[in-house]
């Protein structure tokens, strides 16, 4: 059974519905709290190992007028769990998503944002229904050319199977303690650890309050060869796997997802981007230090086949030169990158990040 929140930040509702494809579990702004008729409706899309509990804090304080939506995509907090398709990319999550604002009776253009994976779902989104997205803000998105398996700007593969990708890279002392809903300090992959070192710069310092709720939003993660991380394939390849067919690491693998097709919208419906990024991230960055790449060049992973075979994924110039590619072809972009902020600049500076929002949606 879904479980509805009761733990909310004041000014926030957990609700679940039924949509033909998920019973999704989803925050939203509170109407009866907030003041004027609605200005228009963001739609904040989480990344991996993540929920919805990520952008609570930024949803209290979006201006009055604006109705907020975050929902908990397949297998991640108070959802539905089922099985992720990874041969069809982010696929999955898209639809889903799509049902969800189609049973709300959303029919205006949205807002939509997304970080890290969530930044992939909401790319996809646009890039199938243009004309329903009003504008993108993208959080330290994942590469238009997914994640790990890739050395250049234009995508190009290190090995034809994509080795050095997918479900198989895993880090089994994580995913165990995610599955054992670990909420321990010790142990350097723990999932505290990799919250307080990882998603934010490790010189920021959390509330213990929303610490917690965070945490509890990164154990909410399904984990299993359908979800996190997924299954794999051997390869005669370096690091002698390849991905799988199922679950979530598999389905940002660029031998599924393509996102670079969101050049090919028509320039009369392509929507503004803001690329919203930290400069200390190190997740999503040209030196990844969860990409196969980083750490066989770091001596960390054995048989490294060197720089010209397997160089750390250059993902921010990638996700650059798609979208130079994209105002060529005659969208807009804006490029903005906060100092001293890692993997999540909504939590970390969220006044500036609230600054940058709000410019979107006037």
């Amino acid at each position: 059974m879904t479980r509805t929140r009761d733990d909310t930040l004041a000014g926030i509702r957990s609700r679940t519905v039924d949509t033909d494809r998920l019973e999704t579990h989803y925050l939203e702004t509170d109407d009866e709290t907030r003041e004027g008729d609605a200005d228009g409706t963001v739609v904040f899309v989480h990344g991996n190992v993540s929920s919805s509990r990520f952008f609570e804090d930024v949803m209290v304080d979006l201006p009055a007028g604006y109705r907020a939506i975050a929902p908990d995509l397949r297998g991640y907090g108070d959802s539905e769990t089922k099985p992720v398709d990874a041969t069809n990319g982010l696929g999955d999550f898209e639809a889903d998503l799509r049902a969800l604002i189609a049973e709300l009776d959303g029919t205006d253009p949205l807002t939509l944002v997304g970080w890290s994976n969530g930044g992939g779902v909401v790319m996809r989104y646009a890039i199938d229904n243009p004309d329903a997205v009003d504008s993108l803000v993208l959080i330290n998105p994942l590469s238009p050319y997914g994640f790990g398996g890739t050395k250049d700007e234009e995508g190009t593969p290190c090995f034809d199977d994509y080795a050095g990708s997918g479900g198989g890279l895993g880090n089994d002392e994580f995913v165990g303690g995610l599955a054992d809903r670990d909420r321990s300090e010790g142990g350097q992959a723990s999932p505290r650890k990799i919250l307080r070192t990882y998603y934010v710069d490790p010189t920021h310092e959390f509330d213990e309050e929303r610490e917690e709720s965070y945490l509890t939003g990164m154990l909410d993660t399904e984990t299993g060869d359908e979800n996190y991380p997924g299954d794999s394939m051997p390869s005669e390849n370096w690091p002698g796997v390849a991905p799988g067919e199922h679950g979530v690491n598999n389905a940002v693998s660029p031998k599924y997802c393509s996102l670079e097709e969101i050049t090919e919208i028509d320039p009369d419906a392509k929507p503004p981007v803001l690329w919203i990024r930290g400069d200390s991230d190190q997740i999503v960055s040209n030196e990844s230090f969860f990409d196969v790449g980083t750490l066989g060049r770091m001596g960390e992973v054995p048989g490294w086949p060197g720089e010209d075979v397997f160089p750390p994924q250059p993902m921010v110039d990638q996700t650059r030169a798609v979208l130079e590619a994209y105002a060529d072809s005659g969208g807009e972009f804006e490029e903005v990158v906060f100092g001293n902020t890692g993997h999540t600049p909504h939590l970390e500076v969220p006044g500036d990040f609230l600054d940058e929002l709000e410019g979107v949606l006037e």
